[in-house]
């Protein structure tokens, strides 16, 4: 028999390793900060990524998003038909350390056809960055991202840049944002001059200047100040542009809202930053006061209740597959949001829709599409794991418990196109491409259920169509063609007893991969008959 002593040393040292685990989590999780930058096409979304990363070392050059026909391109951006078009079409994970921080940053894709995939990963981040031109102000798809972040009740930061070009007013801007999207702002600095006579920005919050110097702007200088009537920014920024300043930050302090990190938090309140990402104006103010401010990793939503990232078992769940980031490995990465716990290099964790236990042997941390094998991740971080077909968005991994993390929504398309094959000796090929794309969410697939058996696939943006059938030609070898079909809506049936003859006029009924009935219309008019029709049914916008 065990000496009682013996006994309690070790249940002394295995909570003393619980304890120093726990501590380990809380205060690796203390410093994660994991966001997601959203805005409409051309605001400047991948020049102000690349510019962060300049200031956590992770890049020593910042690619060009203009110099598109030189052989260098954006860092985040990858894919060949972005390298191409010169636009974001798939969401890029990138990481970098910074003032003690762990940054992992969410470069999703701004273009509108793209929404589904960005919403899919703005349900990984904490925080979202609105990025805003100055000159077009709120614009139709920063409008959609927005409401994806409001109904997860998200914090939002607000930089709104390219202010060396003419553009609105500051207050303008700060009307619009009220206006539109229905969130008070608090700037956090304000623009001295702006366009050709911009010389500079007010940090309201540490009393300091930021001034450009020299006629190409290339030059940043830092200086303390009093408040804004110090003699100093008359000296630098002349008269007319001084008293303007004054004017303008008189009036936001008797009639502009007050910081109020509560509400900021709650994502009430959204705090704005001026600045220019292709002259490195303002953003590292802005990325220095946004580690401050934004928020470390929360707790998650899981069929069990809320999940806690200091607790120590480890969980985690995919929210985006993406095959073929290297071509010439033929790859499939799944990309994972770390929930709660401490993940290890081969560590076995259930595979919970599988219900079987895998190994986790290949983990890889991203710049982009170059990456490295990571040993250690944390609560916040995002890491990707080889997929050999095993992995579905959505999926939830755990160690201990069987955790089940919300299901990520599936978004209703609204452009459909039949399917075929160009030449049939390839359909192994062809049906391998289509798994692979589906399952990424590039496009989704539906079956008829008639008596012709046609595959025929939904998208939200046309874009997407031309990105499938690049994707099935460069990658797996296959021509397709598509011929496109006048469907508008899709809505999934959920009904005991569908019965496919009531929805003959101007739709149709199919299945989705996972076997539930859909039906796709032509027009609003169509889909409010069927709607009548059938008052025991339910139709929803997204996948049950």
């Amino acid at each position: 028999m065990r000496p009682l002593s013996q006994t309690l040393h070790k249940s002394e040292g295995k909570a003393s390793m619980s304890q120093s685990l726990s501590d380990e989590i809380k205060q690796e999780v203390d410093r994660r900060r994991t966001f997601a930058i959203i805005s409409h096409p051309d605001a400047g979304k991948t020049t102000l990524t690349e510019k962060l990363l300049l200031f956590g070392g992770a890049i020593r050059l910042a690619g060009s998003v203009k110099a598109r026909k030189a052989s260098r391109h954006a860092t985040s951006d990858w894919m060949e038909i972005e390298k191409q078009r010169g636009i974001s079409v798939t969401s890029s994970v990138m990481q970098f350390d910074y003032l003690n921080h762990r940054v992992n940053i969410l470069d999703t894709p701004g273009h509108q056809d793209f929404s589904e995939d960005t919403y899919r990963t703005l349900t990984a981040a904490d925080s979202a960055v609105m990025l805003i031109d100055v000159a077009k102000g709120v614009e139709a798809q920063t409008i959609k991202l927005f409401q994806v972040c409001r109904k997860r009740g998200i914090p939002i930061f607000t930089f709104i840049n390219k202010l060396d070009r003419e553009g609105k007013s500051p207050f303008e801007l700060m009307e619009e944002l009220e206006q539109v999207l229905g969130i008070r702002s608090v700037p956090m600095n304000w623009p001295i001059g702006m366009g050709r006579e911009l010389c500079g920005v007010y940090d309201r919050m540490n009393s300091q200047v930021e001034l450009f110097q020299g006629n190409d702007h290339s030059t940043i200088e830092v200086r303390k100040v009093d408040d804004y009537n110090d003699s100093i920014i008359r000296e630098m920024a002349g008269d007319y542009l001084t008293d303007q300043l004054i004017s303008d930050l008189e009036l936001l302090d008797v009639a502009g809202d007050p910081f109020d990190y509560e509400k900021v938090q709650a994502g009430e309140l959204t705090p704005i930053f001026f600045g220019s990402a292709v002259n490195n104006f303002g953003v590292q103010t802005f990325l220095e006061n946004f580690l401050k401010l934004a928020p470390k990793p929360t707790s998650r939503n899981s069929t069990s209740g809320p999940i806690e990232p200091s607790n120590e078992k480890f969980s985690g769940y995919v929210f985006k597959i993406q095959a073929n980031m290297n071509p010439a490995h033929r790859d499939r990465i799944a990309f994972l949001r770390i929930c709660s716990g401490r993940f290890e290099r081969g560590m076995a964790v259930k595979h919970v829709r599988n219900k079987k236990e895998i190994k986790l042997s290949q983990p890889q941390q991203f710049l982009a599409q170059d990456r490295d094998i990571v040993e250690t991740a944390y609560p916040g971080d995002i890491i990707g794991l080889f997929d050999p077909g095993i992995f579905r968005i959505g999926d939830s991994l755990s160690q201990g418990s069987e955790v089940e993390f919300d299901e990520l929504p599936t978004f209703s398309p609204e452009i459909f196109s039949k399917v075929t094959v160009k030449n049939a000796l390839k359909h192994k090929q062809y049906q391998k491409g289509l798994d692979q794309l589906t399952e990424e969410g590039t496009i989704q697939v539906f079956y008829s259920t008639g008596n012709f058996d046609e595959t025929i696939l939904g998208v939200v943006g046309h874009l997407q169509f031309e990105v499938f059938e690049h994707r099935m030609k460069a990658e797996y070898g296959v021509d397709i063609q598509l011929h496109r079909m006048t469907f508008q809506f899709a809505r999934w049936i959920v009904d005991d007893q569908i019965d496919p003859s009531k929805f003959r006029i101007n739709s149709t009924m199919v299945k989705d991969k996972k076997g539930n009935y859909v039906a796709l219309f032509e027009n609003e008019y169509a889909m409010r008959t069927a709607i009548d029709k059938n008052p025991n049914s339910k139709f929803l916008e997204t996948a049950p």
